[in-house]
């Protein structure tokens, strides 16, 4: 009786280490003849939403009007009575250049004009003295009692008389320009503010000597400006600049204000780039486009180096020039259209895709005569790749399907499909590695994570 337990316990036993190894035959059979495994990758589905492109370039904060303000005389400066972030209005005097050299050049040519009056006067009295002459010799002459030749020496000293009140007037002329002249270089010892603003920035010391002429900008003194209206300056890329015009929006973010944006619109782009770079393979082309700040800043009561207590206007930010600054440029907006994530577009050679597909159709049998005229044509044509955007769409089977579409603009995240797609379809979006490389046209495809592309 014992030994017939022991031998239905062994057929048990048996029995159950059997089943265990068939299960696991047929495990690893199907993995190795089973059929090809399905790749593990992200799936999305085509929504519509908003897409807006934008530029981003970074640079730095400056007044929209800022005068530089330099003499047009040379000398030292004995009165400075503005400092740094004051606030100035228009015709207030911001500096004086010592006077006394063009004090002296007034009274020189004061005094040449008035030697340049007496002399015409006498000039004045020759002239009228040797018109009586020539008009007593001409009676003369005609009752003949002096000769031709005495005559016509009066009438040569009365020519000569007459040039000399002309040169007499041209230098009278001569000394009154030089005497404006002089007194302009007089007044213009004095520097006066051109508008109302602030002393953005000063240059010189009492003390200090400037230089400077009529021909060309002497020496910076200092410069005022309007800081109740500020701007970006930055410089963006020849391949984004194509993209960006006048009046468009864009927001501004100013690393003094973090995690705060500020409204801005685009009102200058240049026409002429900015090179940057020692060599012309080192060199980097950028276009300077200026950015107006639309929210209320720099109140004329809040303006650097002037205190306010008041904390209605503390709220406003408070630039400077010189802060810098991100901005992203918005240059395109579209609505309601079909959009995928960026990384899931990618760029094939449709030429190989379409060979492969030849293939697979003629070893199903499926569609003979297809295949061989795909042949026919990939065999007949160049062979230049044809590249093509294009995506992963996962069929009904979990198949990825290789689609050629036609995109649009993009932003940082999602990018437009105009054609090729359609709302609702489910595209693969990750790994990069798939998208990019390994994955192939009519590949299983198994969801490690399915999201929306929200």
């Amino acid at each position: 009786m014992a030994k017939k337990k022991n031998r239905t316990r062994n057929l048990l036993i048996f029995v159950a280490i059997a089943v265990v190894l068939l299960v696991a035959l047929g495990f690893v059979g199907q993995r190795i003849f089973g059929g090809p495994s399905a790749e593990r990758v992200e799936i999305v589905t085509a929504e519509l939403r908003t897409v807006t492109q934008t530029v981003t370039a970074s640079g730095r904060v400056q007044p929209e009007v800022e005068i530089v303000i330099s003499p047009d005389v040379s000398g030292e400066v004995v009165q400075l009575p503005v400092v740094e972030g004051q606030q100035v209005r228009r015709g207030e005097l911001l500096a004086r250049i010592k006077p006394d050299y063009y004090e002296a050049q007034v009274e020189q040519a004061e005094a040449q004009l008035s030697q340049a009056k007496a002399n015409l006067s006498q000039r004045e009295a020759n002239l009228l003295l040797q018109e009586q002459i020539l008009d007593r010799q001409r009676q003369l002459y005609e009752a003949q009692v002096i000769s031709l030749d005495e005559y016509e020496q009066s009438e040569t000293q009365y020519k000569i008389a007459k040039t000399d009140l002309d040169a007499a007037t041209f230098n009278v002329e001569s000394s009154e320009a030089r005497l404006r002249e002089v007194e302009e270089q007089l007044s213009k010892t004095a520097l006066y503010a051109p508008m109302s603003g602030t002393v953005s920035q000063l240059d010189i010391e009492l003390g200090e000597r400037v230089t400077g002429n009529e021909l060309q900008a002497g020496t910076t003194v200092m410069k005022v400006a309007r800081l109740d209206q500020m701007e970006l300056e930055v410089e963006v890329s020849e391949n984004d600049v194509v993209n960006v015009a006048l009046g468009d929006t864009a927001s501004i973010e100013v690393d003094a204000y973090p995690e705060r944006f500020f409204k801005g619109i685009v009102t200058e782009i240049a026409n002429s780039a900015r090179l940057q770079g020692s060599t012309f393979q080192e060199q980097v082309t950028n276009f300077p486009v200026k950015i107006r700040i639309l929210d209320p800043h720099n109140p004329a009561s809040q303006a650097p180096g002037v205190l306010n207590e008041t904390p209605a206007v503390q709220d406003y930010p408070s630039f400077r020039p010189g802060m810098s600054g991100t901005v992203d440029i918005f240059t395109n907006t579209v609505t309601e259209v079909v959009a995928v994530p960026i990384q899931a577009v990618t760029v094939r050679d449709f030429k190989t895709i379409n060979r492969a597909r030849a293939r697979r159709a003629a070893s199903s049998g499926s569609d003979s005569t297809a295949a061989d005229n795909s042949e026919v044509r990939s065999a007949s044509s160049s062979d230049e790749e044809d590249l093509q955007r294009m995506v992963f769409v996962v069929n009904d089977e979990m198949k990825a399907v290789a689609t050629a579409v036609e995109t649009g603009i993009s932003d940082d995240q999602f990018i437009e499909i105009k054609s090729g797609l359609e709302e609702g379809q489910r595209v693969v979006n990750g790994p990069y590695s798939a998208v990019s490389r390994e994955l192939g046209d009519g590949d299983l495809v198994e969801e490690r994570g399915f999201r929306g592309s929200r």
